[in-house]
């Protein structure tokens, strides 16, 4: 099994935001997001790419994974951010407003050419109405190790602007949507996560929205504020009894007598051995959030 990395919580730092930057060390979300994009206005750009470089040459963020979302490529500024965020090598730089394939191998070239390291990922926001078009011409450019593509994040915001969709308890007008990308990033292997809840003040909606993604297969959910980070982590973390339920599958997969049985009866359930591949999945979760401590 790949390495598994919890990206249960993907906070949003506005890189205009030099005290958010440094309290985003202390915070315990397991990745973020240094924006340049949308939470930057224009006239702020410039400042923020200088911030958010100089934070992560600093360092100090721990284990949270740091990711660098840059303005759009064709923007005035996207090819300062991308230079500047190859220089200091992130674990990953997102991309806004991919459309296709072409756009990942377009975005994968001009990270090479800016030197990104070899270990600085590419993720890409999936927020237009093209991109739900073509979800699967855009994760088919995973296949292709050079495009270092590894992650989708769900824009719903710039979904909704795009096709006047409204935000309902539910979500029924972006279900599609949502299993459209999640579908084609799993048939590539990438991870992926939900998009933001933006009603800070509706806890019970946002516990239910986690609930929902967590349901429908996503990886974690992007956030806007700390607050939401500690409903994130529990809901998409596997619960005691599903890694026990899991140990359990697996150690009876496990027995010498069970080694050639596609299935077999445990507790009075039959249970086959794509349950034990999808058990072992949930223990190497439940481990690596372990071993990502608080």
């Amino acid at each position: 099994m790949t390495l598994i990395r919890p990206r249960r919580s993907v906070l949003y730092m506005p890189g205009s935001n030099a005290r958010a930057l440094e309290k985003a060390k202390t915070l315990p979300a397991d990745a973020l997001i240094l924006d340049l994009e949308d939470a930057v206005a224009p006239d702020a750009k410039d400042l923020a790419r200088k911030q958010v470089v100089d934070a992560v040459k600093a360092g100090g963020f721990g284990p949270r994974e740091v990711v660098i979302r840059i303005n759009g490529l064709d923007t005035a500024w996207g090819a300062a951010d991308m230079k500047a965020a190859a220089a200091v090598g992130p674990a990953a730089i997102l991309v806004p407003k991919v459309n296709s394939g072409a756009d990942i191998a377009g975005a994968a070239k001009a990270m090479v050419d800016a030197g990104a390291p070899a270990h600085t990922a590419l993720w890409a926001m999936m927020e237009t109405p093209l991109a739900m078009l073509q979800a699967l011409d855009v994760a088919r450019a995973a296949a292709d190790p050079a495009n270092r593509l590894a992650v989708f994040v769900m824009g719903t915001n710039d979904l909704a602007k795009e096709t006047r969709a409204r935000f309902v308890p539910g979500r029924a007008p972006m279900l599609a949507w949502l299993q459209t990308c999640l579908a084609a990033a799993r048939a590539f292997g990438i991870e992926i996560v939900d998009g933001v809840y933006n009603d800070l003040s509706d806890a019970d909606g946002f516990l239910a929205e986690c609930r929902q993604g967590r349901d429908l297969g996503f990886d974690g959910k992007t956030l806007i504020h700390p607050n939401q980070i500690e409903t994130a982590n529990r809901v998409f973390a596997p619960s005691e009894e599903e890694v026990a339920r899991a140990r359990a599958v697996i150690a009876a997969f496990d027995l010498p007598e069970n080694a050639d049985k596609g299935a077999l009866q445990l507790d009075g359930r039959m249970v086959e051995r794509l349950h034990a591949e999808m058990g072992r999945r949930t223990v190497a979760i439940a481990e690596a959030v372990a071993a990502r401590g608080p």
